[in-house]
C-alpha cells in the first residue's frame, strides 16, 4: 500500500537514490517503453527502475524515434535503462530493432503520432502499433502483457469531430463499458489491434488499456503537454510586460474539470501490468478530484510574476494559435537572453491544443470507481501536481 502514498505524496520529486549506480541487480521484468520521450513515456523510464516498484526489479528498454533529450532525468542514465533509438511507423526498423529485445515481458505503449485529420491518424496510428506488436509478439516467449495508453477521446470523439458526431452523444461522468460513438476513432483501431495481436498466443498474453483526461506532466516537445504550452505563453507574456489573459471558455474558466498526472498514468499502467485483478480491462486514469481553471489561472501567473486577466465573455475571446504567431524569434532572443534550454516554439508552445482544452463548451468528467474496485487506489491533488510540473520546467530551464 505504501507504494501508492509515496506516490501521492512525493509527486515528481524522484527518489534517486534508490537508484542502482552500479552493478546490475537481478532483473525480474523487462519493460519496453514504446514513446519513452514523451510525456507518459517519460514519467515511466523515471518510475521503472525505483527500488519499490511493483515487479521489480526492473529492466526497461525506453524507445524513442529521436536521441534521447538534454532534459533527461538522471534516473534514464541509470544502469536498468537501455536507450533504442528506433522510428516504429518504419516496419523493417521495428522489426530489427525490437524483435531482438527477446528477453521482454511486458510493453507499454504510449506512442502517438498527430497528423491533423482523423482518418491520417488512423492509419499512421494503426501501422506505429501494429509494427511494434509484429515485431515484439512473435520474439518474446516471456511476454506478459500489453498496455495501452489511449484516451477520453474514446468518450467524446475525435478533435476534428468536435461538436460534429452523429447520433448518441455520452453525458459525463464518464466511464468504460459506455459503448462506442458511430463515428472514426483511432483509439477504437488500435484497441481492435491490440485484441488481435495478443489473442493469437492464446491467453498467454494479457492486455490493460488506460484512457487519462488532459495530461499534466514534463515532456517539453510533447504535443499533449497543455502545462508545458501555458509556461511558454506565461513567459512570453512576461517578456512583453502584458497580462496573463485566459483565452478560453466560460464553461472551462467556472465548470468542473479534471486532469490525468503522467506519473500516476505511469503507476496505474504498472499496476495494470503486474496485478492478476486489472488483467484485459480498460480504466479510466485520472487524479481523482476535480479543478476549476479559475483556480489554477492565478497560480501560473504567480508562477511568472504576472498579473492575470481570467474570463472577459464570449466576445473577448481569443485563440492562441493566434496571439502566438510570429513569436519565434522572441522566443530564439529568451533562449539565449534567460539561458535556457535550446528550444524551438514549435516544439514546446502547441497552441492547438490549448485552445482546444480551454475552449470546451460542456464539462467533460471521468469516474475512476473501476478502478477503486479492482484496487488502483494512487491519486494525486491536481493543484499540486500543476504547481509541481511548473516547477520542474523551471528546474531543468524549459522555461524561466
Amino acid at each position: 500500500m505504501s507504494w501508492w502514498w509515496a506516490g501521492a505524496i512525493g509527486a515528481t520529486k524522484k527518489k534517486l537514490d534508490e537508484v542502482a549506480a552500479s552493478a546490475e541487480p537481478k532483473y525480474q521484468s523487462f519493460g519496453l517503453v514504446i514513446g519513452a520521450t514523451g510525456i507518459v513515456g517519460s514519467s515511466l523510464v523515471d518510475i521503472l527502475p525505483l527500488a519499490d516498484t511493483p515487479g521489480g526489479p526492473w529492466k526497461v528498454f525506453a524507445v524513442s524515434r529521436n536521441p534521447r533529450p538534454a532534459w533527461s532525468s538522471p534516473i534514464a542514465d541509470s544502469p536498468s535503462v537501455d536507450h533504442v533509438q528506433c522510428d516504429i511507423s518504419n516496419p523493417a526498423d521495428a522489426l530489427h530493432k525490437l524483435s531482438a529485445l527477446t528477453d521482454l515481458t511486458h510493453v507499454f505503449y504510449t506512442a502517438w503520432s498527430n497528423q491533423g485529420t482523423e482518418t491520417a491518424n488512423r492509419e499512421v496510428n494503426s501501422a506505429m502499433l501494429r509494427n511494434v506488436l509484429a515485431a515484439v509478439v512473435p520474439s518474446c516467449p516471456n511476454l506478459q502483457h500489453v498496455c495501452l495508453l489511449t484516451g477520453r477521446k474514446h468518450y467524446t470523439g475525435p478533435f476534428d469531430a468536435n461538436g460534429k458526431i452523429q447520433g448518441h452523444v455520452h453525458d459525463p461522468p464518464y466511464y468504460e463499458d459506455l459503448p462506442r460513438l458511430e463515428t472514426p476513432n483511432f483509439y477504437y483501431d488500435m484497441e481492435d489491434i491490440l485484441f488481435e495481436e495478443v489473442s493469437k498466443k492464446n491467453g498467454a498474453i494479457s492486455w490493460s488499456v488506460h484512457r487519462p483526461s488532459v495530461i499534466f506532466g514534463f515532456s517539453p516537445k510533447s504535443t499533449m503537454n497543455i502545462v508545458g504550452s501555458l509556461c511558454v505563453y506565461a513567459a512570453i507574456c512576461r517578456k512583453e510586460g502584458t497580462k496573463l489573459r485566459f483565452p478560453g471558455s466560460r464553461v472551462a474558466w467556472n465548470g468542473f474539470s479534471d486532469a490525468s498526472d503522467a506519473d500516476l498514468i505511469a503507476e496505474h499502467q504498472i499496476w495494470a501490468a503486474v496485478d492478476p485483478f486489472a488483467k484485459n480491462e480498460a480504466f479510466n486514469c485520472t487524479n481523482g478530484d476535480v479543478y476549476k481553471w479559475k483556480q489554477l489561472w492565478p497560480m501560473l501567473a504567480e508562477h511568472f510574476g504576472l498579473d492575470w486577466v481570467g474570463y472577459e465573455g464570449e466576445e473577448n475571446r481569443f485563440k492562441l494559435v493566434e496571439a502566438m504567431k510570429g513569436k519565434e524569434e522572441l522566443w530564439e532572443e529568451m533562449v539565449e537572453e534567460l539561458g535556457l534550454t535550446q528550444t524551438k516554439l514549435s516544439d514546446v508552445g502547441n497552441w492547438w491544443f490549448v485552445d482546444f482544452m480551454l475552449g470546451l463548451e460542456f464539462e467533460q468528467l471521468d469516474t475512476m470507481n473501476k478502478s477503486k474496485e479492482h484496487g488502483f487506489l494512487g491519486f494525486r491533488n491536481t493543484v499540486s501536481s500543476f504547481n509541481n510540473w511548473i516547477e520542474k520546467l523551471k528546474a531543468y530551464k524549459i522555461v524561466p
